[in-house]
């Protein structure tokens, strides 16, 4: 875990205090002094799992830099008096990381998704960032993961971007970050946004912080996964109460 910056517990997870800004701004200069980090886009959703699963709580507090994917974050954080400045999500990182790597002509290992959705990545990142070099790509449906890393570490990428979806790209990153000094950050559903698969919701959408209703319009079967947010909110209120008692 990053020293450069303070942290933020919300229900046992440790968030990095930094904008969207400072992340940046430090992952450039990691990745320019080929520096090995780990960093974690966490919602409510995943701040919830890691509660009933020890391993996984521990994978996330090796992250170098673990930001508040999600209002939910950023109001529970406020509500429990430590605030964080504003919300970083993965997405909006992934992006920013990808001009850079233009920029720069930086190596990138793509893995995640489905094959289909991963070769539309690769067609659209030649055509927007051509400066960037792609290093290897491999979908998330693979049965053998030592040659997955044998492939990352050959490639010799400097950021390395999963889209498995948690828990699995975060065990996976903390299994093989060793492998590459590289940036290697879990993405989620990242891969279908850009490859245009999937919508990302509206600027309005965005700035209400209403995007959970969005995603849940598009896909109603989200619904049980959209339990988590009142379950989190009262576990929140119920930290507050105690800390206050």
């Amino acid at each position: 875990m990053s020293q450069l910056f303070s942290h933020v517990d919300v229900l046992g997870t440790s968030f990095t205090k930094i904008t969207n800004q400072e992340l940046l701004e430090q992952l450039e200069k990691d990745s320019n002094a080929h520096k090995n980090r780990f960093v974690v886009t966490a919602n409510p959703e995943i701040v919830l799992f890691a509660r009933q699963n020890k391993e996984y709580a521990s994978v996330l507090n090796t992250a170098d830099y673990t930001t508040a994917d999600g209002i939910g974050i950023v109001k529970g954080a406020r509500i429990l008096g430590r605030p964080l400045p504003e919300r970083v999500t993965g997405y909006d990182t992934l992006l920013s990381l990808l001009k850079f790597a233009n920029k720069k002509s930086k190596r990138v290992y793509f893995l995640g998704a489905k094959p289909s959705v991963i070769t539309k990545i690769i067609v659209k990142i030649r055509q927007d960032y051509p400066q960037l070099i792609i290093a290897g790509y491999h979908d998330g449906y693979f049965k053998n993961e030592s040659t997955i890393v044998q492939e990352i570490q050959q490639s010799s990428p400097d950021f390395v971007f999963v889209a498995l979806g948690f828990p699995k790209q975060e065990l996976f990153i903390a299994h093989h970050r060793n492998s590459s000094q590289a940036i290697w950050m879990g993405v989620g559903g990242s891969f279908d946004v850009l490859a245009g698969v999937a919508k990302r919701a509206p600027l309005f959408w965005q700035k209400h912080h209403i995007e959970w209703l969005y995603r849940l319009f598009q896909e109603p079967s989200r619904f049980g996964r959209m339990l988590a947010l009142p379950k989190y909110l009262l576990l929140i209120f119920h930290a507050k109460f105690k800390h206050n008692k």
